[in-house]
């Protein structure tokens, strides 16, 4: 049992720090303000070629214990099954699973499907990782979600991770206490065994600024948000220095009182930040959680509080053609794919020996994409995941994850921009069609990049590792 799975199965309260694999090596305090230190390595994040965390996971010493990120951004479940044999080999106990950001140096395969990049999902990374074992396995969580359904999307994906064996939950940066409240006692009510940490960072106007101007997926900064660092910046910058580690502390006191595990320390590498932040949280460590939060709202106040939520969040209800076409497509899928007749008879006709046949297969191929990519977006994916996913072929997702959302939409808007985040539309119409269920609990297996281009009718009916004679 690792040394971090043990501080958060005891309730020892610790503290993640977060490094990245393109700075230099940095000294690693074992304590912080009094609480136990992991450190944790994160992956690719200011550019698609970043060393990898298990790369850099020997410039420090072997006496800190280590958590490394492992992202599914522009990999396959090949890869990541190489990636644990290499972990177990290195000694690695601590997993962070992410689905991972867009690419820098996205593919949207519109000329050549074939380069279209992919993104294995954390659902597939974490029932990889069980089946694989040894591993201490944790997943990412967006609470900051103001849009109902995108917020519905989230929690439904959640419990796909939890139930795929996740063990433990980091949350999204964030710095809206109500929600951390909020999502704190949806955990204690439905999974109390599963610790939770939360991530936070000392906000400067410039780093706020920074993500505001990039666009970084999943941060919710408010335009009060931005609006109250500038002017507090402006005001006096000693001054905004000072309240910049207070309500970091302030945070970090309050996500403890509140039951979390721990906090992920994100963008304090520097020993002079971190020794700041120490002194805040040392300063403030025998308030009350009231106390603290109310010396929080203080020290987000000017004129009138701040709010933190953004505006613009538009709640409806599917509209009835999308409930419709749901039904029926149903309807078909029952009729031509999951009745017993279907079920026989399909097996019977792509059993022929006529479907080996390049020509044929290609055919086959190129009438099934014919009949599905206008309807509902198929990209000939080889392994239709269509009645698990309400008919929202997940191909439309521009990371084609199945299971659920990433964390970067924005009101319901996809991190591309180019749509809207289809996982949204999904909880929509699950509501209005009673298959909630089907969305928290239904794990969708990843699609191998061999099973690409290949008709998911045939695979259906006779699958790939099956040979006729096995049907």
């Amino acid at each position: 049992m690792s040394l971090f799975s043990q501080y958060l199965l005891q309730r020892q309260f610790c503290i993640s720090l977060e490094y990245l694999t393109t700075q230099k090596p940095h000294l690693v305090p074992k304590t912080f303000a009094g609480f136990p230190v992991c450190m944790t390595l994160a992956d690719r994040v200011q550019s698609d070629t970043d060393i990898a965390p298990l790369e850099a996971l020997h410039d420090y010493p072997q006496s800190i214990e280590k958590i490394l990120h492992y992202s599914g951004k522009g990999r396959d479940i090949s890869d990541f099954q190489t990636f644990l044999k290499d972990a177990q080999q290195h000694g690695v106990e601590n997993l962070l699973l992410l689905s991972g950001d867009k690419l820098k140096q996205h593919q949207d395969g519109a000329n050549d499907p074939s380069l279209r990049s992919r993104y294995l999902e954390s659902v597939n990374q974490v029932m990889a990782a069980k089946d694989f074992g040894g591993f201490y396995l944790g997943v990412a969580f967006n609470p900051f979600k103001y849009a109902e359904a995108e917020k519905d999307a989230q929690y439904f994906k959640l419990n796909k991770k939890i139930q795929a064996g996740a063990d433990y939950v980091i949350t999204q940066l964030g710095f809206d206490m109500d929600v951390l409240s909020s999502y704190q006692r949806y955990m204690q009510q439905y999974y109390p065994r599963v610790p939770v940490l939360a991530c936070v960072m000392p906000l400067t106007f410039a780093r706020a600024r920074f993500m505001a101007k990039q666009k970084v997926a999943g941060i919710v900064l408010s335009a009060d948000v931005l609006n109250f660092l500038q002017q507090e910046q402006q005001t006096d910058a000693i001054q905004a220095e000072q309240n910049v580690y207070a309500r970091c502390a302030l945070q970090i006191l309050m996500c403890q009182q509140l039951g979390y595990a721990g906090v992920h320390l994100s963008a304090c590498h520097k020993a002079e930040e971190q020794e700041k932040l120490q002194k805040a949280i040392l300063q403030f460590a025998k308030l009350t959680y009231e106390q603290c939060l109310a010396k929080w709202k203080m020290l987000w106040r000017s004129s009138v509080e701040v709010n933190f939520q953004p505006t613009g969040a538009n709640n409806h209800k599917a509209p009835i053609e999308q409930v419709l076409k749901y039904k029926s497509m149903h309807v078909m899928h029952e009729l031509f794919f999951s009745s017993k007749l279907a079920k026989g008879a399909g097996s019977y006709i792509f059993s022929a020996k006529l479907w080996q046949k390049p020509k044929a297969d290609a055919a086959l191929l190129q009438t099934e994409f014919i009949s599905k990519h206008g309807i509902v977006g198929c990209e000939s994916c080889g392994q239709c995941r269509l009645g698990e996913t309400l008919y929202i072929c997940p191909e439309t997702c521009p990371k084609g994850l199945a299971n659920g959302p990433c964390g970067g939409s924005n009101l319901d808007r996809c991190e591309f921009e180019d749509r809207e985040c289809i996982h949204s539309v999904k909880a929509r119409l699950a509501k209005a069609v009673g298959q909630e269920k089907m969305l928290k609990q239904e794990l969708i297996p990843t699609v191998a990049i061999e099973t690409r281009h290949s008709s998911s009718w045939k695979n259906w009916f006779v699958p790939p590792t099956s040979s006729p004679t096995e049907q």
